[in-house]
């Protein structure tokens, strides 16, 4: 690659005007689409011979795919020819320039529309989508004039912070003094560190609460990464080295660390928005590199039906007009459905010889869902399984209430359906436990009315930092209880490493209600400053892939600082909270003076706090499961998801007000009671208690939800 790149500059310079750029511009396009295929297929024939690694794993399940794919290569391939143009330029200069400086900008212009970018910031027309007022597409693109809509930037409701103030992290130059970061994998070994014997349970919520916030999660953000990640400037490995180079930017191992003999863990950069970086201003954004959101951030049940309407079409069963989704044609759960399997030749989920050892056991495809990440764990796999069968539950339902309507009509309903009670439970129950009462009262209780001037966007700050908060929440095992809620006899729980991308537990050991019961019937890991993650998410993450594990708390860090997020002190005054300036000041803040000098001792300041790591280290706010600054960055975005939300629930017109009346009444366990074989159930799933020896609600206790208002009369 590094030869066919100086032959090709060469024979590029050789052109006189216009000529050389577009010469350049078809050099940068063929090197950026040759190393984009070489790696990926390079990780998918590891997966075939069974020698994967944990980032190929991470690149496989985060590779962009359909309308994404598009998006991203688009960005990837101009910021590589801008790149490519600039180095050449620099040659040829003899010194230091910003490529556009030597580049008009309707030569810019035309390379944003030879490479796309142009097509992937022009608003589109939404004059031929049938039915906008009535149903969601999967895209979004016409909810609130492509605000939120996928495959579009985060927003930034602070400035980015850069090294270089457009595109480079933080840190990314050592030799830069300017701000003071340590590695993030030392700042992990000192402060996150937890041993499985030292975690502490909630005492008042389950772990349907961790679960739920991955899963809530998975309708608002999916961050893509470059599909090109062999740096394109020396043609180097990033799973091969550790030395930063774009779009490489490795965890580095400080010299202490536990894991003796490993330099770094590979962490590939996220892919650029076109119209962001260098070429920014062509399109009137801001001239700093932006990250893509590849999902709506509305909250639409799109992790159960896909964020494009190409997808949302593959996830539907066509073989019969009944309005139903997939479910697999191999297996059953009891006579209950499960997730269809993927077609790829690939797969990243034959895990179970290698975790029992035996190499006679039958290995089954991942399931396929309307997020990539399904397969993560196995307790997502059954929130993804448990909703599949709602939906099908209520197409069936809704058919013979309306036997007139049509495939179409049924699916598009339960879909709508689908997504009012993700809205319901979401703000009246689930959000409660995180955010707290005072907050929730404050910016989330009543709803003000649609406002097309918020924009509902999901923001950098809460996808790569505030949202991930639950990380510090999850257990070390993944609990699976018998109809008493004890622990199962046959399937005993396993520990977490040992459940990730691991559909076969779910085909092969008791299928879903295990796992249900396991997550209503136990509690979540509580997060305190002494024991924060659990090694088995900071040491183990998909050990069993390759004997190089992940850091999930590292990668937050990194993350952060990848995506130019400003630090901590700089969102508590966004907050308007007050800003911590020495030792004494956040010690008071975090109501724990040695966190507080273990955490300057690594960041000098509390301005240079990650603002992940800042936030989970605060004392909750009452009644919630985050501190002061967390729980306003959440709240705030989940205000202007709903407000900015033209199909919210509670508009007139969207639902009828018998129908508002039913989805005001929703009931999360009464879903769990219809689609599983679990017979008494918490009224209050994430709520912990004790089980009594009279058992939870029975099932036949809880209400159901009533589908009478969606009988249509007709004339």
């Amino acid at each position: 690659t590094q030869l066919i790149t100086v032959y090709i500059t060469g024979l590029c310079l050789s052109f006189s005007e216009m000529k050389w750029v577009f010469c350049l511009l078809s050099a940068g396009l063929f090197l950026a689409h040759k190393s984009d295929l070489s790696i990926l297929y390079r990780s998918v024939d590891r997966v075939r011979r069974n020698t994967a690694n944990p980032s190929d794993i991470l690149r496989l399940m985060k590779q962009p795919v359909g309308p994404t794919r598009t998006a991203v290569r688009a960005a990837d391939y101009m910021d590589n020819t801008v790149k490519l143009i600039k180095r050449s330029l620099e040659r040829r200069e003899k010194r230091s320039i910003n490529a556009t400086d030597l580049i008009s900008d309707d030569d810019l212009k035309v390379i944003a529309d030879l490479t796309g970018c142009s097509a992937q910031v022009r608003i589109p027309s939404c004059r031929t989508t049938p039915n906008l007022d009535k149903f969601r597409t999967g895209s979004s693109n016409c909810n609130n004039n492509r605000l939120g809509s996928s495959n579009t930037p985060f927003a930034r409701w602070l400035p980015a912070e850069y090294q270089d103030t457009i595109s480079l992290p933080k840190g990314w130059d050592s030799q830069r003094k300017t701000i003071v970061l340590n590695k993030v994998r030392e700042v992990s070994n000192r402060i996150l560190s937890t041993a499985n014997a030292d975690v502490e349970s909630d005492p008042s919520y389950t772990l349907l609460v961790t679960f739920f916030a991955q899963w809530t999660d998975h309708d608002l953000s999916l961050t893509p990464q470059s599909p090109a990640i062999r740096s394109f400037s020396n043609g180097i490995n990033c799973d091969q080295g550790c030395e930063r180079t774009e779009p490489c930017f490795p965890i580095q191992f400080p010299r202490d660390d536990p894991r003796v003999g490993e330099q770094c863990i590979p962490f590939f950069r996220s892919a650029p928005a076109c119209g962001s970086g260098n070429t920014g201003y062509i399109f009137g954004a801001s001239n700093v590199r932006q990250q893509i959101n590849s999902l709506t951030a509305y909250i639409d049940a799109g992790q159960v039906y896909g964020e494009e309407d190409i997808k949302a079409r593959f996830l539907r069963n066509l073989t019969s007009d009944k309005g139903l989704l997939r479910v697999n044609t191999q297996f059953t759960d009891n006579g209950k459905e499960l997730l269809p399997f993927s077609s790829s030749t690939t797969n990243v989920c034959a895990t179970r010889a290698r975790i029992t050892n035996n190499t006679n056991a039958q290995e089954v495809p991942c399931f396929v869902g309307g997020d990539e990440r399904t397969n993560e764990n196995i307790a997502l796999i059954s929130l993804h399984t448990l909703f599949v069968r709602e939906h099908n539950r209520l197409a069936r339902a809704l058919a013979n209430l309306n036997p007139q309507w049509d495939g179409e009509r049924l699916y598009q309903e339960a879909r709508k359906i689908m997504g009012g009670y993700m809205q319901v439970i979401t703000f009246r129950d689930y959000l409660l436990h995180i955010v707290g009462p005072d907050i929730l009262a404050k910016q989330l209780s009543t709803y003000p009315g649609y406002d097309k001037n918020v924009d509902p966007s999901i923001s950098n700050v809460f996808a790569t930092a505030a949202y991930r908060f639950a990380h510090l929440m999850i257990q070390p095992f993944m609990f699976r209880l018998d109809e008493q809620y004890q622990e199962h006899p046959k399937f005993p729980s396993p520990l977490l490493h040992k459940s990730f991308f691991a559909p076969w537990r779910v085909i092969f050991e008791g299928g879903l209600d295990p796992i249900i019961r396991g997550l209503v019937g136990r509690q979540a890991k509580l997060n305190t400053q002494n024991h924060m993650m659990t090694d088995e998410l900071r040491d183990r993450l998909f050990k069993f892939f390759a004997k190089l594990a992940m850091d999930l708390a590292s990668l937050n860090m990194q993350r952060g600082r990848d995506h130019g997020l400003p630090g901590y002190n700089k969102w508590r005054g966004f907050c308007g909270l007050s800003q911590p300036r020495n030792q004494a000041e956040l010690a008071n803040v975090l109501n724990n003076p040695n966190l507080a000098k273990k955490l300057l001792d690594l960041y000098r300041t509390p301005d240079n706090i990650d603002v992940w790591l800042g936030g989970v280290a605060e004392p909750f706010v009452p009644g919630g499961r985050v501190g002061p600054l967390f729980a306003c960055l959440i709240s705030t975005q989940f205000q202007r998801v709903r407000q900015g939300d033209r199909l919210w629930w509670e508009i007139k017109g969207v639902f009828t007000k018998a129908q508002r009346k039913s989805l005001k009444d929703v009931s999360l366990a009464r879903i769990i009671c219809d689609n599983t074989g679990v017979t008494d159930v918490p009224k209050k799933p994430f709520q912990y208690q004790a089980r009594p020896k009279s058992g939870y609600t029975k099932c036949d206790k809880i209400p159901a939800f009533d589908l009478s208002p969606w009988k249509e009369r007709i004339v």
